[in-house]
């Protein structure tokens, strides 16, 4: 693990990030969409708190905005840091008494709908220690790519880590693909960037890039307002730019069956049975 820790963990029980999400695909047709959006960082191991935050702002309870943990994990309703904590014990990683930071979207008004949803896993001395980069397909299907920090992965400008495409996400893309994930920790900014390539190179780019708001409910409310349909517009443009691709004359992949629930370094495969479930 590297010695050096990329950033030092946000001390707030949440707060907001607001940016912009980019989509480029380089081939076999050129398509590139930019969408404003907003984000939500909450510390997973302080829901009580969390809840406590603003009258505009809910845990597990309608509410302008809010946060459920059936919407990551399981999607039982357990809860997410005991979760998250049996994934990396799998992995070989501890952080006791350290914490975990999830970024995602926010429910609004009651709807959400994360395509990903990153965990970032600090130890108790503030070292960050791993990552989950958990997705979701339109198909209900979601699979979690559980990812410790191995040595040369990460310094103070940032996280890089890649890892074999297993769980079919665009339509239009194969499987046989690799994922080159690209990470600023949560700070004044945060930045994602995922790289996904052939053999033959660069397939398609996807980002993120936003600033750091204190949820206050002034925040709150003027993030909300910015885009009340938050939801529904990730939704409508996940389906819009299919169609635009399919115009262009992208033809369908077949799905495949989907994963385990959970996928870890390739030299663990042979001592991780709950990866099989």
């Amino acid at each position: 693990m590297n010695a050096q820790p990329v950033s030092v963990p946000d001390p707030a029980c949440a707060a907001l990030y607001r940016g912009t999400v980019m989509h480029a695909r380089m081939k076999p047709v050129a398509h590139r969409f930019t969408y404003r959006v907003f984000s939500l960082l909450v510390d997973i191991g302080r829901l009580d708190e969390l809840a406590r935050l603003s009258p505009v702002f809910s845990v597990e309870k309608w509410n302008l905005l809010s946060f459920s943990e059936r919407d990551h994990g399981p999607r039982d309703g357990a809860p997410l840091r005991a979760y998250i904590d049996g994934l990396l014990a799998n992995a070989g990683v501890s952080i006791a008494g350290g914490r975990v930071l999830l970024f995602c979207y926010p429910r609004v008004l009651g709807l959400v709908f994360n395509p990903l949803s990153i965990y970032y896993c600090y130890d108790v001395d503030g070292q960050l220690a791993a990552l989950v980069y958990e997705v979701r397909n339109t198909f209900g299907q979601s699979h979690s790519y559980v990812a410790p920090i191995e040595a040369g992965e990460a310094n103070e400008a940032g996280v890089r880590q890649d890892r074999d495409k297993l769980f079919y996400v665009s339509p239009f893309l194969d499987m046989t693909m690799r994922y080159h994930f690209r990470l600023q920790p949560p700070g004044e900014t945060l930045r994602v960037r995922i790289l996904e390539t052939d053999a033959q190179g660069p397939i398609l780019s996807a980002t993120f890039t936003g600033r750091r708001l204190e949820a206050t409910t002034g925040n709150l409310l003027a993030t909300f307002f910015s885009m009340p349909l938050l939801t529904l517009k990730i939704v409508a443009a996940i389906h819009w730019e299919a169609l635009r691709l399919w115009v262009k004359g992208m033809r369908l992949v077949t799905r495949p069956a989907p994963p385990a629930p959970a996928s870890y370094p390739e030299r663990r495969a042979d001592i991780l049975p709950e990866a099989r479930r």
